[in-house]
């Protein structure tokens, strides 16, 4: 079980990740009634097959995610799936 801290940039064109030292996220939903949460979550879980919680950060752009992969693992999806 990770924790995992990722960036978030909402109301964005189009859908991106950025994989880095904190990995970014660019949502196409603006964040307001959590519509960027539910996205980000959505997204995560379609590039990792599995679904994440947010475990802090829900009103935030830096956000901490819980998954029961590895901090590395979960960069090698990202890397795989900008690939």
């Amino acid at each position: 079980m990770s924790r995992i801290n990722v960036k978030v940039r909402p109301d964005s064109d189009r859908f991106k990740v950025e994989n880095g030292y904190m990995p970014k996220f660019y949502l196409e939903a603006e964040a307001e009634k959590g519509r960027a949460n539910k996205e980000l979550i959505n997204k995560v879980e379609q590039i990792m097959d599995e679904k994440p919680a947010i475990v802090s950060g829900h009103r935030s752009r830096r956000k901490k995610l819980k998954l029961s992969m590895t901090e590395q693992e979960f960069k090698q999806k990202l890397e795989d799936y900008n690939g």
